[in-house]
């Protein structure tokens, strides 16, 4: 979401103070759109990950293409983020579903890893820690962004880590990333929320632009929701696996 105007700039005269110069009914629909995109995307994933973790012959033939799947995630990743001011709408839109269906094959595992009641109850608690963060995101007057090379620091670690972990992993390693993976989305889920609600103040006047970045931050929050989701089910499920 790179070329709309950043509302953070030194020079803006209004701090934080958005709220006297943002429509509340522009502000409603902008985020009824990039939460019912999320869910949809969610929803998708779930489905998609459920049918695959039930065919044997789809999960044997996902196996060997993995990398592949994930490259492609990547890819659609970057070019919904990236191009979202280049492309219509209805591109991104589809470009974030092909992305939401893909990761449920890449995600399918889980139900043949983990219990299902452990999946529901990771999913509740999922739930209930990003409606919360998400919140707080949208009412704070804390201007999150000063915390943004923090994230992405976390980001480049956690991954850096996570990569370790493939390798060498001693449980106190997978614990300790498991726990910063929870915070950092936790983070992240706030500073989106934020950044999202400032992002319908700067596009109010303008509908189609909207529309687009509202793909691009269900992407996002769908993003944070998923692995918030799959950091906390692997701390739940630490000890229910499926041998």
């Amino acid at each position: 979401m790179g070329s709309y105007p950043n509302p953070f700039q030194p020079s803006r005269p209004y701090g934080l103070d958005y709220e006297q110069r943002l429509d509340v009914g522009v502000v409603t629909r902008f985020f009824n759109s990039v939460y019912a995109w999320m869910a949809a995307g969610l929803a998708l994933t779930a489905a998609v990950a459920w049918w695959t973790s039930t065919r044997p012959d789809v999960m044997a033939r996902i196996g060997p293409l993995i990398w592949l799947l994930f490259i492609v995630e990547i890819v659609l990743v970057m070019v919904v983020a990236g191009a979202v001011n280049r492309i219509s709408a209805s591109v991104a839109t589809v470009l974030f579903l092909v992305f939401s269906a893909l990761n449920g094959l890449t995600l399918s595992g889980i139900f043949l890893i983990y219990a299902q009641a452990t999946i529901a109850s990771a999913f509740v608690v999922a739930a209930a820690t990003f409606a919360a963060t998400s919140f707080f995101g949208f009412v704070t007057r804390t201007d999150l962004t000063r915390f943004r090379s923090l994230f992405f620091m976390g980001l480049i670690g956690l991954v850096i880590a996570s990569i370790v972990s493939i390798f060498w992993h001693p449980t106190l390693l997978v614990v300790a990333i498991n726990y910063l993976g929870v915070l950092l989305f936790v983070g992240l889920t706030a500073y989106d929320t934020q950044r999202l609600k400032l992002i319908a103040l700067q596009t109010q006047n303008n509908p189609a632009l909207a529309a687009r970045l509202s793909i691009s931050g269900a992407l996002a929050l769908y993003l944070d929701f998923l692995n918030l989701f799959l950091f906390i089910l692997s701390i739940m499920g630490g000890n229910d696996r499926r041998r």
